[in-house]
């Protein structure tokens, strides 16, 4: 499917004519790929409320954003030369000395382009199926990895490799391995900790591909797993599954939450699931919405999120287990498909 960018800069054009500013000066990145396709370290796209739109970026972009169906400038300084009084700017991204740089006569805007990249659309979820795919078959890939002496980095390292043999960009995020003890740090750092008999080994890892992230959890067992450890996974696995049951376009995304936590609670360890359930995924690995007891608002049809509920037992272990899936109204969509039971290797 193709991107229609142009389609993404009328929307925002519409939001700026029921708020009677003429134009939106987007300077951040994740923003202006969004809107025109360029990914630069250097841009920012000027949208007016007629719909037409300016981007202006340096030497080193120029010749791949005329090739988009965009108007383009080439500028070193892409803020200063688009930005006039009466423009909106992006009051989330834009600094004090940007600002003051900018000039007189701003207008502070919210959060209006990440309010439409919220729901996706159906390219969009594609480029996700492809990198969630490609996830799921790095893990299946490095399972036999995955045994007593190899270290934790060493297993990330494979498994990020593995995604980049795939197709990936590269990997969505700084993968997390985390064995034994070290599994009660929900983002514990990979180290050479070498992997032992009895552990149970907690891998959070995604692929990013074209510009989208999948993020995945999946945690194993070394070994037969102790009564313990096999309690805490089957624990884990229930609320996942409440969670995912939950998703719905019009769920309020504090009730998700709630489902998936009411069962860690109703187990005795409430204390021990210390983070929201959730987020949106996108061109950023965590973007709106967020799932968790003090967020709010509501899904939407067409949103990609993560259900991630995880038990933390400070110096024993833990368990995380993470899908991305796409809310629908027919039922929430899976786009990593990984078996969720315990894996014993």
């Amino acid at each position: 499917m193709t991107v229609n960018h142009a389609a993404r800069r009328r929307a925002l054009a519409a939001l700026l004519e029921e708020r009677a500013v003429p134009a939106l000066l987007v300077t951040s990145l994740v923003n202006v790929r969004y809107l025109t396709g360029l990914d630069s370290s250097n841009a920012a796209v000027l949208v007016r409320a007629d719909g037409t739109a300016t981007l202006a970026t340096d030497s080193r972009y120029i010749e791949a954003a005329r090739d988009l169906d965009v108007e383009v400038v080439e500028s070193s300084d892409v803020a200063g030369g688009l930005a006039a009084p009466g423009t909106g700017i992006e009051a989330e991204h834009v600094t004090l000395a940007a600002r003051e740089r900018l000039g007189e006569g701003l207008v502070p805007l919210g959060p209006l382009v990440e309010g439409l990249r919220k729901v996706k659309d159906e390219a969009e979820i594609d480029l996700l199926r492809t990198a969630c795919a490609i996830s799921d078959q790095a893990f299946q890939d490095v399972l036999g990895r995955i045994r007593p002496g190899v270290t934790e980095r060493g297993v990330a390292r494979d498994l990020e490799y593995r995604m980049l043999e795939l197709g990936a960009d590269k990997p969505a995020f700084d993968s997390i391995v985390a064995a034994g003890e070290n599994g009660a740090v929900p983002h514990h750092a990979p180290t050479d900790r070498p992997l032992r008999a009895g552990d149970l080994v907690t891998l959070d890892f995604g692929a990013r591909y074209r510009g989208y992230h999948a993020d995945m959890t999946r945690t194993v067992g070394l070994g037969a797993p102790a009564a313990w450890q096999r309690e805490l996974h089957d624990l884990v696995a229930d609320a996942q599954r409440a969670g995912r049951h939950a998703v719905a376009p019009g769920a309020d995304v504090k009730d998700v939450d709630a489902a998936a936590r009411s069962v860690v609670a109703a187990a005795g360890h409430g204390e021990h699931f210390r983070h929201g359930l959730g987020h949106g995924v996108g061109l950023l690995v965590h973007e709106e919405p967020f799932l968790g007891p003090s967020r709010t608002g509501r899904l939407e049809d067409r949103v990609p999120i993560t259900v991630e509920p995880g038990v933390y037992l400070p110096g024993r272990g833990g368990v995380r287990i993470e899908d991305t899936l796409v809310t629908r109204a027919g039922g929430p969509e899976l786009l990593t498909n990984t078996t969720r039971e315990l894996l014993v290797l």
